[in-house]
């Protein structure tokens, strides 16, 4: 059998386990993985001495294009993620202008994408007040699913979902064989505790903490999962940032709704004492918590109870970051590239995370659970989507390596990393080495695959066939 790329003598990471093959290439698909591949092939890519991981399927990120793309865009920030070890990338709905909550959002942020995206990526469509109508027309566009929040979003072009709106949107959605995914904190407790800082002139770091206590996102969390429950609804909570709300989504699992969780590396690398000391790089929304918080997510990582990490990539010019005011600070931490080298580090290097996990958590099941057929795994008929790292790299995060818009506002910067991405191949084309994006701009829209009816979406078969599609221009 002849090959368009072999990568030869890595340790390839799979389901089966670790070891050391050749991966056959053939029209940007995964064709043989087998020991000595090499005749017949018109390139050999030598990974000796790397580790062959699947391309992250990062299933959490705002690339905020169209309309705002002085925050992030999809050239910078699909560069980073390329750099980064992404192969593929799910753009949330909002803080683009428009946000994509109706069919001609999606138009135009495939418009925004045609000849800009530097790996694949799938869109998330909203569930905003108002929209139940137009959840139909998104589902038919290939949208992965619906998010919605349930706090105060901070823009007026994507408002929260009370709780009616929520029940009757996840209704819809089940009708639709799509999941709801929500940013799960409860508003009446943030905004009245927010207030009441606020009104006594309370404005500091350690007053912005107090005002979203762990039982606010616990509560939500529980709540959504009630709501999901009663509407037989697929759930996703994103961001999870505490072992309590992690315990309600298990809680809810146990009793059989379909409901999972993702964290991200901010709450798997920093707590609370350094929101003190790192300030508005990392703020976000729910907030860092304790280092037994910290503990008990990579724990659940480890032992299959958390499912997936995705980096919730949510930048923003650096004037947003420098309010006086904290609350007044833009809520949100820049780290898409670095979401593959901090679980090799902090996971795989200090907490022991199995190199089988590690890939699981970044790849597969982010691409299971939102069906990306032929994503998220090496194997034989997946996209030849593959990350060479060297796991035995050390190096200090340097502000000039970062490809985002905004490398100021990354707070891993100057951090001790272990663990390098040497190369990222995207259906069989090398478009990064060396942190170098070396390929010109060639992603596609992924379009999620039809339902598979009432089983859990997470569980459909690796060989789904793939639906996908190249991104063009609208009209006008």
């Amino acid at each position: 059998m002849s090959f368009d790329v072999v990568v030869s003598g890595g340790l390839v990471v799979r389901r089966e386990g670790v070891d050391e093959a050749d991966v056959g290439i053939a029209d940007g698909r995964v064709a043989a993985i087998e020991r000595d591949l090499g005749a017949g092939t018109r390139e050999t890519i030598d990974a000796h001495g790397l580790v062959v991981l699947p391309g992250v399927v990062d299933a959490h990120v705002h690339l905020n294009d169209p309309g705002r793309t002085s925050w992030e865009g999809f050239d910078t920030g699909t560069r980073a993620l390329a750099a980064g070890g992404s192969t593929t990338a799910i753009d949330m709905p909002l803080n683009s202008i428009p946000a994509t909550v109706d069919a001609a959002g999606v138009l135009a942020k495939l418009g925004a994408a045609h000849g800009r995206a530097h790996v694949d990526f799938a869109l998330w469509g909203g569930l905003v007040p108002g929209n139940l109508d137009r959840l139909t027309d998104l589902a038919e566009l290939g949208v992965v699913g619906f998010k919605a929040f349930m706090p105060t979003t901070g823009i007026d072009d994507f408002l929260a979902c009370d709780d009616i709106t929520l029940f009757e949107g996840m209704a819809r959605a089940a009708e639709l064989g799509l999941p709801v995914a929500v940013h799960a904190e409860s508003d009446a407790i943030t905004s009245a505790l927010t207030a009441r800082a606020r009104a006594r002139g309370a404005r500091g770091v350690a007053d912005f903490l107090a005002s979203r206590p762990v039982v606010s996102e616990a509560e939500a969390v529980a709540r959504a999962v009630a709501l999901a429950e009663a509407s037989g609804c697929s759930l996703h909570v994103v961001h999870v940032s505490s072992a309590r709300a992690l315990a309600e989504v298990l809680a809810g699992s146990a009793r059989g709704v379909d409901v999972t969780c993702e964290t991200c590396p901010h709450y798997l690398v920093f707590s609370e004492e350094d929101l003190e000391r790192l300030g508005a790089l990392v703020k976000c929304t729910p907030p860092l918590r304790t280092v037994a918080d910290v503990d008990a997510l990579w724990c659940a990582l480890a032992d299959g109870r958390l499912e997936m990490v995705a980096s919730d990539h949510s930048p923003a010019p650096l004037a947003l970051k420098q309010a006086e005011d904290f609350f007044d600070v833009w809520g949100g931490i820049s780290g898409c590239q670095l979401l593959l080298t901090l679980m090799l580090g902090e996971g795989h290097h200090k907490r022991g995370l199995a190199l089988e996990r590690l890939a699981e958590v970044t790849a597969r099941f982010p691409a299971r659970r939102f069906r990306l057929p032929s994503k998220g795994e090496i194997a034989v008929g997946a996209d030849a989507d593959l990350a060479l790292v060297d796991l035995g790299a050390e190096r200090r995060i340097a502000l000039d390596e970062l490809l985002v818009r905004h490398p100021d506002t990354c707070p891993y910067v100057g951090r001790e990393a272990r663990g390098r991405v040497a190369r990222t191949i995207l259906r069989g084309v090398t478009i990064a080495r060396d942190g170098v994006v070396v390929a010109e701009a060639a992603g596609r829209h992924v379009r999620a695959q039809a339902p598979l009816g009432t089983a859990r979406l997470q569980r459909a078969p690796a060989e789904a066939s793939e639906e996908t599609i190249r991104t063009e221009e609208p009209d006008g």
